[in-house]
């Protein structure tokens, strides 16, 4: 079986025979029941996939779609003038990269359809070139702009510390307006549009590039489109049996064990009410291409500028994360770096987990265990100031400590990993900043021990208990003291009961006060009960 990592031309994967996951139906849908539409989704989700698709569909290729579900719902196979923008590859990181880009694509399309020249501005020659184009073909024109967000996002990250206080105009917000200027096209060419679609990973809104035009229908949380990219749990099952086998013999596993590995790690995404599962398209293929399970999309391209975002924005994972939000705040991305949850939400780093139809809000949290453990290491390591290389190291000593019930080892581990952290970090003189800086950092470690089960200030009926962690054969209950004692903390664990819920659990219980020294900055001392 061919894989196709990284061809993201429907052509070449029918022609040339790799693997395709048949959406055809879905796209039959889109084009008959609108006109003009946006999709978000995560980067290497299948967006430029489906662009080629569509492109491909408009220039009625009947013959490439043969045997596919749309070869028996369309009869007319027409053909449109076809114009198609992709930001892939470009780099807008320098002024005027964008302007060439698009005065490119119009010279392209005026040399086929004539051009005017009363018109000078972009966005008035694209107008006139798609009046031409439907005149001359006698059919409206079909505009696919793929990542149309790009440019934006590139500058993005790199204006982070001066955003809003530049005194001119930033790049960010120049490349925002010529797109603006671009796109208004769209509104004065209304009659020569047969049908158009903007994919990205971020609706943005306020200072909006879409403001110039009509409003397109955005699809990016619509149950009908929900699965329009990425892999379902049925359709794993039906393309890929034969690699999943493999994979299991490989692994030692059951065919239903492997599925579920790799539900775990891949799967995960939802992007409706409905709360279909979707999996990472990207990972799932490389993991059946090269037979091993590792962490193909997160290492892909590293957010780095996410973990900025949140650095500027003053938040923590913790407060992010496993809250149920109302989808005005995390839908749109407002041109602002004070609210990082939307860029973090559309850039596929946290997912929907669950909606509550009584209040219409849904429930958001890391997709899977690839997404959590890749984007936790980062956060940890920006935050704690050290590499993600010494947090994989003793990430893996503390997760063997318990494993082998060996509580003393993992917090003499974790002692040394936190006295590690730079004093000018951990050194903090405000009572409420001190008392946050260790509630993010117990917080973190506990997202990187989530191998297991990991329960933070979990209820009882006696209160709060600081963590549970549960393994195949031991249970660990902490509570923590901060310029306290580790007595103190040991006795809170039974005065409280907080064993209670363990009492006929057949894995051996630990029972563990420690306390943590605001001035040294790492565990003062503790108790094993």
């Amino acid at each position: 079986m061919k894989y196709p990592i990284g061809i993201q031309s429907f052509e070449q994967i029918i022609t040339d025979g790799y693997v395709y996951v048949d959406k055809t139906d879905l796209i039959y849908s889109l084009v008959k029941e609108g006109k003009i539409y946006f999709l978000s989704r995560p980067r290497r989700f299948g967006k430029s996939l489906l662009v080629s698709t569509l492109e491909n569909y408009f220039l009625g290729r009947k013959e490439l779609f043969k045997g596919l579900k749309i070869d028996g719902l369309e009869k007319e196979w027409l053909e449109y003038p076809v114009f198609h923008v992709d930001f892939n590859s470009n780099n807008f990181l320098e002024a005027g990269t964008l302007e060439r880009k698009l005065e490119g694509y119009v010279e392209t399309w005026e040399k086929i359809y004539g051009g005017d020249t009363a018109w000078t501005n972009l966005g008035d020659r694209f107008a006139s070139v798609l009046k031409r184009a439907h005149e001359q073909t006698g059919r409206r024109c079909v505009v696919l702009v793929d990542e149309y967000d790009k440019p934006i996002l590139d500058v993005l990250g790199s204006e982070l510390d001066t955003l809003g206080k530049m005194d001119g105009e930033s790049l960010e917000m120049r490349n925002r307006n010529v797109l603006k200027g671009f796109y208004s096209v769209f509104k004065a060419a209304d009659a020569d549009l047969q049908f158009v679609l903007l994919t990205g990973v971020t609706k943005f809104s306020q200072v909006s590039v879409f403001s110039g035009f009509n409003q397109p229908a955005d699809i990016s949380m619509v149950e009908d489109f929900d699965t329009l990219c990425g892999i379902t749990q049925e359709e794993l099952e039906q393309y890929f049996a034969e690699p999943l086998a493999g994979l299991a013999r490989k692994y030692g596993r059951t065919v239903p064990e492997m599925r579920e590995s790799l539900r775990r790690r891949y799967d995960g995404y939802h992007f409706s009410t409905r709360l279909v599962d979707v999996y990472n398209p990207f990972s799932l293929l490389n993991v059946f291409r090269y037979k091993e399970m590792r962490d193909y999309w997160f290492s892909s391209g590293t957010p780095t500028y996410l973990i900025r975002l949140l650095s500027h924005a003053g938040e923590g994972l913790d407060e992010l994360t496993g809250k149920y939000y109302d989808p005005a705040e995390f839908v749109d991305y407002k041109a602002t770096v004070e609210k990082p949850l939307p860029m973090i939400y559309q850039s596929g780093y946290l997912t929907i987990k669950d909606y509550d139809p009584d209040f219409g809000t849904f429930l958001l949290d890391f997709p899977n265990d690839e997404v959590k453990k890749g984007f936790v290491i980062l956060a940890a390591a920006d935050y704690l100031s050290t590499d993600t290389v010494k947090i994989r190291g003793a990430l893996t000593d503390m997760v063997t400590a318990l494993r082998k019930g060996d509580p003393e080892k993992f917090l003499g581990l974790m002692t040394a990993f936190l006295a590690d952290v730079p004093y000018s970090l951990r050194r903090k003189t405000d009572a409420r900043e001190r008392e946050r800086y260790f509630h993010q950092t117990f917080y973190l470690i506990l997202r990187l021990m989530s191998l297991y089960t990991v329960y933070a200030e979990k209820e009882s009926s006696q209160g709060r208990l600081d963590c549970a962690v549960e393994t195949e054969k031991h249970v660990y209950i902490f509570e923590f003291k901060l310029d306290g004692s580790a007595e103190e903390a040991l006795r809170q664990i039974d005065d409280r009961g907080y064993a209670r819920p363990y009492g006929a659990d057949n894995r051996k219980l630990h029972k563990i006060g420690v306390n943590f020294s605001s001035e040294t900055g790492t565990i003062d001392g503790w108790l094993v009960g």
